[in-house]
């Protein structure tokens, strides 16, 4: 009655139906007079007063409400679904279906190898067909091919199940059911399962791998797919891309092609053992289906440009800030060793400073001390002047006054001030004793310094014969001492092994056969350097002599440069001037200036160097040439030595 009705109308109906039910008890009160009529009846009657409600439209009626405000009309839900019907039915109309034209061919039993969409001609559309569709699709070919249709139109029908309409009532059963359709759609026949090689996409990347990134995006769980992209994607698009899909969840499940279907066992344990079967065969196919979507994705992860290009900027990126933290590095130890140098600069200056200061204040102590030490020797001199330096005989006032002179020579300035201060009590007899007594104590000290050296150039001398007793019990010739001139001046101090060196330059240059060690050479050495001042020239000046006529007799084997300051010496003026620092500087540059293969190399290098000629300049090469020979031979030979 209230079918098609809206819920306004239906409650207009309803109050209709309780006014038309109190009538009826009225009439029946009035002719039984029954007072339980009565009683319904005021029921009835206070039911059917009509009540006023606000209804909000929800649901399908809210939806109806919007299509009749937007079309500005009012209707029931019955003509709105006349027109859905209405809209289905041109659906259907617009709906192609392509005949398959193996259908009647068709093996009922075999059901399970056809395609169910190319039966019901939706072969075009497949997965993307509606339930709708499918339905019209199924209706349609069951007013085509209905058994009684056919055989009314006098085609000759096959018995049973036999017949070829079978199939397409499999086909409407499989499809019209979500889970069975899932089943088939996972392994639709017509679905392209190529992985595209390395080779083919290497060249044309993305038209090769994007239809395969298409293709398998259907069997996706999550609606929302992630796309290939393009060239110019950015690092964020690509990165979610392979994500995604080295993430890939399938639905994609292959029961349809289960060997046994567990409905037909015949007991429990029959069941189990075919459902065992199909889960272990459903997971091998799984497994090679997760295994064949990892090997596209590796094979489009190794040709993607986009990916070499990301690869080349990270390096790229990355070096730069190694660069960057390499001299952030180099800049911060630049400045660590500059603040070290400033440090070490400041302290310096501040020891050169405080140097300076205490140089200064002992040059004013010294100074102070010195003219004190003048005021006392001058006050002495004038106190003994006076007195007549407290003798009568002029002789003895002319050994006194030698006395006074050698006891300002000697006497410092405490010793002074006292003498002084016993000089100023003009006492004369006491001042001449006092002054007698102060020269026989310098006499004194005068005699024990002489006795001192005398016995230190004893000692020298028997330090000089027990190094003689050493060097194979021979003592040393004037030709070892020019030798050993020569080799301290050649190799000074500084030099590694020196001694060592020393002594094996000179047991390869000398003649007397006498083989030197490094002690002997030592103790010579400081023999020669507590000799005399005099004798140590004499020295000098008889080997710089010798080393000169070797010169001019063959290539030079020693620098003609001034003795070290160990043995200080002085030339022969008939002898060629030796070189000095500036001169030698001034050779060294203009070798390095002009090489070799510089024509006139000789006479513009000794246009560099004032005052010498081109003879000098060669012949000051070959000195210093046959020198670092000399040094290298030496100090090879020390070297082997140390090693064994």
């Amino acid at each position: 009655m209230f079918k098609n009705s809206s819920f306004t109308e239906f409650w207009c109906n309803l109050c209709w139906f309780v006014s038309w039910c109190s009538t009826i008890l009225l009439l029946v009160s009035a002719v039984f007079n029954n007072t339980t009529a009565l009683f319904y009846q005021q029921f009835l009657l206070h039911a059917s007063a009509s009540v006023q409600l606000q209804v909000e439209p929800v649901g399908r009626w809210f939806e109806a409400f919007l299509k009749r405000r937007i079309r500005n009309v009012s209707a029931s839900f019955q003509e709105l679904e006349e027109e859905e019907e209405l809209s289905e039915e041109e659906e259907d109309e617009e709906l192609q279906l392509e005949e398959y034209p193996m259908l009647k061919t068709l093996d009922p039993k075999d059901w399970k190898n056809q395609d169910h969409y190319a039966v019901l001609g939706l072969a075009h559309m497949r997965y993307k067909a509606t339930q709708k569709q499918i339905k019209a699709a199924h209706k349609a070919m069951v007013l085509k091919h209905h058994p009684d249709k056919r055989k009314a139109a006098g085609e000759q029908i096959v018995k049973g199940d036999n017949d070829y309409f079978t199939c397409i009532t499999k086909a409407i059963e499989i499809l019209s059911d979500p889970i069975k359709r899932r089943a088939f759609d996972s392994v639709d026949p017509t679905f392209d399962n190529m992985v595209p090689s390395k080779a083919e996409g290497k060249d044309n990347f993305f038209e090769v791998f994007a239809p395969a990134f298409e293709r398998n995006a259907r069997w996706s769980i999550k609606k929302h797919v992630s796309h290939l992209g393009s060239l110019e994607s950015s690092f964020e698009e690509v990165d979610n891309f392979y994500s995604f899909w080295y993430n890939f969840d399938s639905w994609r499940e292959f029961s349809y092609l289960d060997e046994e279907e567990k409905e037909k066992a015949e007991c429990r344990d029959e069941r189990r053992w075919i459902e065992k079967q199909n889960r272990a065969s459903r997971a091998q196919r799984k497994k090679e289906e997760m295994n064949r979507i990892r090997t596209l994705v590796d094979a489009a992860y190794s040709c993607d440009p986009r990916i070499k290009k990301f690869k080349e900027e990270e390096k790229a990126r990355k070096e730069s800030e190694k660069k960057a933290k390499a001299e952030a590095k180099k800049k911060e130890q630049e400045e660590k060793q500059r603040a070290e140098l400033e440090a070490v600069r400041l302290a310096r200056e501040k020891e050169e400073e405080q140097a300076k200061q205490a140089a200064q204040q002992a040059k004013k102590e010294k100074e102070v001390q010195k003219k004190a030490i003048k005021r006392e020797r001058q006050k002495l001199r004038t106190t003994c002047k006076n007195c007549n330096y407290f003798v009568d005989d002029e002789a003895e006032c002319v050994r006194m006054m030698e006395s006074v002179e050698k006891l300002c020579d000697r006497l410092e300035l405490l010793s002074l001030q006292s003498l002084n201060e016993i000089l100023a009590s003009g006492n004369k007899e006491q001042s001449k004793a006092a002054i007698e007594k102060q020269v026989e104590d310098v006499n004194e000290q005068l005699q024990q310094e002489r006795e001192a050296e005398v016995k230190a150039q004893q000692a020298a001398r028997g330090s000089e014969q027990a190094g003689a007793g050493t060097g194979s019990g021979k003592g040393w010739t004037e030709e070892e001492l020019q030798l050993l001139i020569k080799a301290v001046n050649l190799f000074p101090a500084g030099t590694n092994a020196r001694w060592e060196v020393i002594a094996n330059y000179m047991n390869l240059h000398s003649g007397s056969g006498i083989k030197r060690t490094a002690k002997d050479v030592i103790n010579k050495a400081k023999t020669l350097q507590k000799l005399d001042p005099h004798q140590k020239d004499e020295v000098n000046k008889k080997a710089f002599e010798k080393f000169k006529k070797e010169h001019t007799a063959v290539p030079a084997s020693v620098d003609k440069a001034v003795p070290s300051e160990r043995f200080d010496g002085s030339s022969s003026d008939s002898n060629p001037a030796p070189w000095t620092t500036e001169e030698q500087k001034l050779l060294e540059q203009a070798l390095k200036t002009y090489p070799v293969n510089t024509p006139e190399r000789w006479d513009k290098i000794a246009a560099t160097v004032p005052g010498r000629t081109k003879k000098d300049c060669m012949k000051r090469y070959k000195e210093l040439a046959e020198m670092i020979k000399a040094k290298k031979a030496a100090q090879e030979q020390v070297a082997a030595k140390s090693k064994k």
